[in-house]
Formats: C-alpha cells, sequence, structure tokens
C-alpha cells in the first residue's frame, strides 16, 4: 500500500474505490429517532432500516462487495454434492492458510457451535485473549468456562499500545501447570471484539502456538477479524513490515490446529467455516455439519455467497483493500480526540468505539450506559452503534449482573460503505452530544432474555431524559434534521 500525501497539507484517508451502486438513504426528524428508539425497546437491534440514516451497528454481511465478487456469484455451481464452487473454496483456503480440509457452515457461530460440541465437555476450561459473546454462550452451555488472559493494557481505554489483544504469557502458563488437564484448547482471537478491535502481534500468536503445544493442546484461531489484524502487523510490528500481507497470513495459519471464521466479516460474504490441518481433527467434527448446517459441500451456505467468500478471501491478501476499515476508523477516532470525546486509543478494527463510562459517567454499570448513549447517539443523529459493556454480558448464576470490564459503544465502519462526509457528520452529531452528555440517564430491563440479551432484550429509560434531548436538540437546531 502506497502511502498518498496531499500537497495542502491535509490527512485523511482516501476512498481507494468507485461508487456504482448506490442505495438511497433517508435522515427522519429527530422527534421520529426518538420514537423509533422506544418502539424498539432501547435496543438498537430492534430498530427497523427506514428509521436509520448510517447504520453503524455491525461490519457483518454488509461490507459492500466488489465487482468481482458479484461476477463470481454467476457462475456458482447448484450441486448439492460435489459442487465446483465448493472446490473452488476449499482450493482457495488451501493456497492462503495451507488447510488441507474445510467444513461449511452458514455463519461464525454456526462453526462455533461445531467447535464447543465437540471439544467441551463439562469442566472445561477454555483460555482466550478475549471471550466473544457467542464464544462463550456456546461454552457454558455445555458446562465449560472461560479464562479471559488479555494483556493488562487490553482493559484500559487510552493507550499507546499497538497490539492491547496480545495473551499474557505468563498467565496463560500458570493456568496451563494449574490447570491443564481441563484445557482442550486455546482460543486465540485475532482481533479482539468487545474490547475495541484491538489486535494481537505475530510474536505473540506465534508464542502462544508454542506454549499450547508445548502442552500438547489444540490452539485455535478465531480469524473473524484476522484481515484487521494483519494490516495492523504489517504496520506496527517491526519484525513484520518487509512481509507480505500473504506471508504474514501463512505464518500465523501454519501454528494453527483449527482456523473458523465467519465470512460476513472474513470474505465479505455471508457464511463461514472451520479449516484444518489434520485429517482426525476433521472427522471428528465433520459428521456435525449435516446434521445441524447442511451436506459438507455448501454447509448451509448458499453456493453464490460461496462463489462470493472465495473472491473475498483472496481479495483480503490486498492491503489496499484491507486497509479501508482500520483508516477510516482512525480518521473517526483521531478527529473525535482532537473534539475532546473519550474513545479507545489506539485506534483498532471493526470501528470507532465511544467510551460510555467517561462519556455519561453518571450512569452507573447497573444501569447500562453503553446501551444509554447507543440510544442517545441515534437519537441525536440517526446513527445505530452496538452496545460493548454490561448488557452484552450474561448475569452470573446467582442472578447478579456480571459487570462488564468495558462500557463502549461501538460505531462499525463497514469497508467501502460510507464516504468520508457520512464519517464527518458522524462526528459531528457525537460532537453535539457529547456537549449534551448532561441530559442523558440510564436504562432498565423490562423483558430480559436469560442469555444473549443484547441480541432481543427490551428496556426503558429510568426518567424521561429522551425528550429532554429531543428539546435541546430541537433549540441548536431547528428545523434542521
Amino acid at each position: 500500500m502506497a502511502e498518498i500525501r496531499f500537497y495542502t497539507g491535509d490527512n485523511f484517508p482516501l476512498e481507494l474505490h468507485k461508487v456504482r451502486i448506490v442505495q438511497k438513504l433517508d435522515l427522519v426528524p429527530v422527534e421520529r429517532r426518538a420514537e423509533a428508539m422506544a418502539e424498539a425497546g432501547y435496543n438498537t437491534f430492534l430498530l427497523k432500516n427506514k428509521d436509520i440514516f448510517l447504520d453503524m451497528l455491525t461490519d457483518s454481511g454488509v461490507n459492500a462487495m466488489s465487482d468481482r465478487q458479484l461476477a463470481a456469484m454467476m457462475v456458482a455451481d447448484d450441486s448439492y454434492a460435489g459442487s465446483a464452487t465448493f472446490t473452488r473454496l476449499s482450493e482457495k483456503l488451501e493456497e492462503i492458510f495451507g488447510t488441507k480440509y474445510f467444513l461449511p457452515s452458514h455463519q461464525g457461530r454456526a462453526a462455533e457451535n461445531i467447535l464447543a460440541m465437540t471439544f467441551v465437555s463439562k469442566g472445561s476450561i477454555i483460555p482466550m485473549n478475549y471471550h466473544f459473546t457467542t464464544t462463550k454462550a456456546h461454552i457454558t452451555r455445555l458446562g465449560g468456562s472461560v479464562e479471559e488472559l488479555v494483556i493488562d493494557e487490553g482493559v484500559k481505554i487510552t493507550s499507546d499500545h499497538p497490539f492491547k489483544g496480545n495473551f499474557d504469557l505468563e498467565k496463560l502458563d500458570e493456568l496451563f501447570r494449574c490447570k491443564g488437564s481441563s484445557i482442550p484448547f486455546v482460543r486465540i482471537e485475532a482481533g479482539t471484539n468487545l474490547i475495541g478491535g484491538q489486535p494481537l502481534s505475530l510474536e505473540n500468536i506465534m508464542a502462544v502456538a508454542d506454549l499450547t503445544h508445548k502442552y500438547g493442546k489444540l490452539v485455535v484461531m478465531d480469524a473473524s477479524l484476522l484481515q484487521d489484524n494483519l494490516y495492523f502487523i504489517k504496520t506496527r510490528e517491526e519484525k513484520a513490515k518487509d512481509l507480505s500481507i500473504r506471508q504474514i497470513t501463512r505464518m500465523i495459519a501454519d501454528k494453527m490446529d483449527i482456523i473458523y471464521f465467519s465470512a460476513r466479516k472474513l470474505g465479505f460474504a455471508r457464511g463461514g467455516g472451520i479449516a484444518v490441518h489434520d485429517e482426525s481433527l476433521y472427522l471428528k467434527m465433520r459428521e456435525l455439519v449435516p446434521m445441524f448446517e447442511g451436506f459438507l459441500t455448501y454447509g448451509g451456505m448458499s453456493v453464490r455467497e460461496m462463489e462470493a467468500m472465495t473472491v473475498g478471501l483472496e481479495e483480503t491478501m490486498d492491503m489496499d483493500v484491507i486497509s479501508q476499515g482500520p483508516l477510516f476508523i482512525k480518521y473517526m477516532t483521531d478527529e473525535l480526540v482532537k473534539l475532546g470525546v473519550p474513545v479507545v486509543t489506539p485506534a483498532g478494527g471493526l470501528g470507532c468505539h465511544l467510551d460510555a463510562s467517561r462519556f455519561i459517567p453518571q450512569v452507573s454499570q447497573t444501569e447500562y450506559p453503553a446501551g444509554s448513549l447507543a440510544a442517545a447517539v441515534f437519537i441525536a443523529g440517526g446513527l445505530r452503534g452496538m452496545e460493548r459493556g454490561t448488557i452484552s454480558e450474561q448475569r452470573e448464576e446467582d442472578g447478579s449482573e456480571h459487570l462488564a470490564s468495558v462500557e463502549l459503544l461501538r460505531l462499525a465502519l463497514p469497508r467501502r460503505v460510507f464516504t468520508l462526509s457520512q464519517v464527518k457528520y458522524a462526528v459531528d452529531r457525537i460532537k453535539w452530544l457529547y456537549d449534551h452528555r448532561d441530559l442523558i440517564g440510564g436504562l432498565r430491563f423490562v423483558e430480559e432474555p436469560s442469555s444473549l440479551r443484547f441480541f432481543f432484550g427490551r428496556l426503558e429509560p429510568v426518567s424521561s431524559w429522551p425528550e429532554k434531548l429531543v428539546k435541546a436538540f430541537r433549540d441548536d437546531f431547528g428545523d434542521s434534521l
């Protein structure tokens, strides 16, 4: 990726694509945004798209496909068994990862289910740098538990550490020595979703794999966010600066026993799968695919999506492609820092992450500051983000809240979707909200699922703060949207 400098001295990311298909957006009035938020039970997952201006909920399944991906979908082979589409996808994964065997699944959490059912039992302990919501749910459902071993820097909101997702190797070694018999595998999340999309270094990944193999255990990588992590390794790690993205990928993959991923993130398509080197591991999991997903050559996926995924995986080896997300996220993060808005630093992958604990310190964790901030940001600007705090956790067995390590609002920037002017609009509305942050109050549950409550739980405000926010908006913006 060549560095692009501007003669005027300006510093902003340049879109390395041109727009050929567009989708009309609508920005509804602030009163309607407040109504829509109430109708959704103050849960951004339950908002309807017609009320959303910029959908920053996630990058899963909403990254823009390339022209080459769309073209590839036209040559898909619909054969139930022995599909040429499957062969092309499997061969691409072998080319990139060096893996001989591939089990397709309809998305990443389906792959997690297969892994958990194969390797997790009551009493199992799964060390990981940080958990992800569905990963933890699959493990605990089967009687296992998660041990988070991210370095202390990982949960510091403001930092200059380039790899806050790294494992604490001493803690991992101690866990092996004390409870190694209960550990079936170590899970590496290449890009820690819940703490700001923070990456691991190549050096740390290799060290974790070596230590785990020393104790005779499997190394499993969740590669859903691998593309961002590859970018950060290439740009932040001195030892990797002269390596190609393809070389870095292969060095990582050669150390893994199992690689699974959501193609909604890795590959810019809708699907997922499990890639393995060893035939015995493949055979252990194979029978679960036709039982829960689909036949072995489609795994619940559309073959058209599989063709798009094959091209998307190849595009993931292109630095110009994988740089677009991190560069725009960094721009948005840096602009908010200039304006004094509290965000996670350094900028990671996935999106820009607002620190709800500092943004609205008047809201206690038991009243869900990240959820409150998500609702407030939508009311202020029609921006749909995702709560990544205590609502995203699940209660303890005694019914008490498990308070999250961090309270974040993630504003995802899917690749090649938003323009720079839209990012600037988001920054403007967030700054306005920050200047009116004293108006924001907390939330409480009125309908609370027992697990994964952030998906479909419903809440209500503890006071009339949304109405006060709408009034302040009208006072400042008049008739403007």
